[in-house]
């Protein structure tokens, strides 16, 4: 292992940020060489920012060196964490767990010395639920919500306030938006300005609701109603993230916001039934991300590869971890959780996946991360994009292992590639399905019905619902997947009539199951989505009529007809399968 002078000059040919720093403040490699061994907790992030706190405490300190005392702990944090990250010190998750709370530190303090101000001039905004002071509620979204932020991380902020009034207790009042407002764009400027000592946080709004266009903060009953009325699908991925980061968990208010935050943003994230209709609306998402990733890398010269949108990049393993948490989180609470990796864990634990994806999907997380820090700590520059040049590739790979004289590019490169290869195959198992078996759920052929030699009774049924109220009264896209699903059914059934005897009573059992969830388009999504699924529903009403009974009462339970576990034993023997799941439930 290096020396400490070793350590210090590695830092320095890996980051030109921290080149300038040193060289600036030659007496904070002394603090490096006091400080650099321990590991970065909170009681280091509130040190650094000790300056800070005694200027609140003292009362009328001015504003720009507050900035700076902000700034200068900012920078000082960046070199500790970089000088352990890239000695190979720190886990990924102490880096992560220590931008995330000082972002957190920081902003309370910023809002404690902004608050002063507005309360001699205006007075204070007073909650008329809690009788007590009503506090600025920020939302860390992205990174900053998950205690994942990376080196060179921009936050991703939403500000609320709980209810509307006038402020009390000076000469002049404001309303509650005011204040608010007045206080988020002084937070904003506290933290993003540039100055001669830099920023703390590049600050970005715009996942508030109606972004840019819409106000700078919002009461909990305006974003009610944009969630009721304008929510889309998008946001729900984005609020899986979301996290009451202002007042501090130790302030008197945390509660009472946690609690009224959670009880807006649970029903409008978390499904109260397996959702299953999410899957389409990642992929489609994804395939915008990543068309407007290629494009931006294709219109640079000098840029390459996007670790994070691109193919097999860090946004990848994210949707993977979502949309399990949007499918399940409404039914099980342990996927409401925000880290990747303890979603990937959870995953795994409960057997969703095959152990050894989720660990490639983990390794690859990290390696991928760990990357990211290293391009963004050269020159302290939130980008993604692997460099072309072939000196700059040798620094990483250097920097990646912790090496003292380059790898062999190649070697670098193939280990990224690997890892990227194996995201990718995996994100396209699970939201890329084969064409030829995935229903269109195209208009069927004019006069299409059951044939009635192999489904008498199902031709009747079939007959009487093309002019049912129930059909009519479905909206257009689930009363067209309803119908190819009928097709497709007894497509599935007439193939099997040489080895079964009962296809028209088991196409009546898909009839009274697709009724009976034909209002929940998520389940029918799954029988769409999943092929297998279908096939492995059929085999059930086919071989169990109990099991038919109890699947169209509880339709809940085609969750675990996705489960391979579950397709083997409704081959193996169906009616011990249900008297299990009976017993279990």
């Amino acid at each position: 292992m290096r020396d400490f002078s070793g350590q210090i000059d590695f830092l320095k040919q890996h980051s030109t940020y921290a080149q300038r720093w040193l060289n600036a403040r030659p007496d904070w490699e002394d603090w490096l060489k006091q400080k650099g061994a321990q590991t970065i907790d909170i009681d280091g992030i509130l040190e650094l920012l000790s300056p800070c706190q005694a200027a609140i405490l003292a009362k009328g300190q001015d504003e720009a060196q507050f900035m700076a005392d902000l700034r200068l702990a900012r920078q000082r944090l960046m070199l500790w964490v970089a000088f352990r990250d890239l000695n190979g010190m720190a886990s990924l998750q102490e880096v992560t767990h220590a931008l995330s709370h000082f972002a957190q530190e920081a902003l309370a303090l910023s809002i404690s010395y902004i608050r002063e101000d507005l309360q001699q001039r205006f007075g204070l905004p007073w909650s008329t639920v809690t009788d007590q002071e009503m506090p600025l509620m920020v939302v860390g979204m992205g990174k900053l919500g998950g205690l994942e932020l990376n080196l060179s991380s921009d936050i991703d902020l939403i500000f609320l306030y709980e209810h509307e009034g006038e402020t009390k207790g000076a000469p002049k009042s404001l309303s509650y938006h005011e204040w608010f407002t007045r206080m988020g764009k002084r937070l904003i400027r506290l933290l993003a300005e540039h100055d001669a000592n830099g920023f703390v946080f590049r600050v970005d709004m715009r996942l508030r609701p109606n972004g840019d266009s819409g106000p700078l903060v919002c009461s909990l009953d305006m974003l009610e109603e944009y969630l009721l009325v304008q929510g889309r699908e998008w946001e729900r991925y984005a609020w899986i993230k979301g996290r009451l980061i202002a007042p501090l968990p130790s302030s008197p208010a945390y509660k009472h916001c946690e609690k009224e935050l959670d009880q807006l943003i649970r029903p409008f994230v978390y499904r109260r039934h397996l959702d299953y209709g999410v899957i389409a609306s990642i992929r489609e998402l994804h395939a915008q991300i990543q068309h407007e990733a290629e494009k931006r890398s294709s219109n640079h010269h000098g840029r390459s590869k996007d670790i994070k949108l691109g193919r097999g990049g860090i946004r990848e393993i994210e949707f993977l971890a979502q949309m399990f948490q949007l499918m399940r989180g409404g039914t099980d609470p342990r996927f409401r959780i925000r880290p990747t990796l303890e979603v990937l864990e959870l995953i795994k634990q409960q057997g969703i996946l095959p152990a050894q994806d989720i660990e490639s999907l983990q390794n690859a997380y990290v390696f991928l991360r760990r990357l990211e820090h290293r391009i963004q700590i050269w020159e302290d520059q939130q980008t993604h994009y692997l460099p072309e040049d072939d000196a700059a590739r040798n620094r990483l790979g250097m920097s990646m292992d912790n090496l003292e004289h380059a790898p062999e590019q190649s070697v670098f490169i193939s280990e990224l590639e690997r890892h990227q290869t194996a995201v990718a195959q995996l994100f396209g198992k699970a939201f890329s399905l084969d064409d030829s078996a995935r229903l269109d759920n195209a208009s069927l052929p004019a006069g299409w019905e059951p044939d009635s030699k192999i489904f008498p009774e199902s031709a009747e049924r079939w007959s009487g619902w093309e002019s049912s109220p129930k059909q009519k009264q479905l909206p257009d896209k689930s009363r067209l997947i309803f119908n190819n699903l009928i097709c497709k059914a007894a497509d599935i059934l007439q193939a099997d009539c040489l080895t079964s005897s009962n296809v028209d009573t088991t196409l009546l059992r898909f009839f009274d199951l697709l009724e009976a969830i034909a209002r929940r388009s998520a389940y029918l999504s799954i029988l769409s989505e999943y092929p297998q699924a279908l096939v492995n529903v059929l085999a059930l009403l086919r071989d169990s009529q109990w099991g038919a009974e109890y699947l169209t009462r509880h339709p809940h339970l085609l969750d675990y007809l996705l489960n391979s576990r579950t397709e083997k034993a409704l081959i193996e023997d169906p009616e011990q399968y249900w008297h299990e799941v009976k017993k279990t439930l």
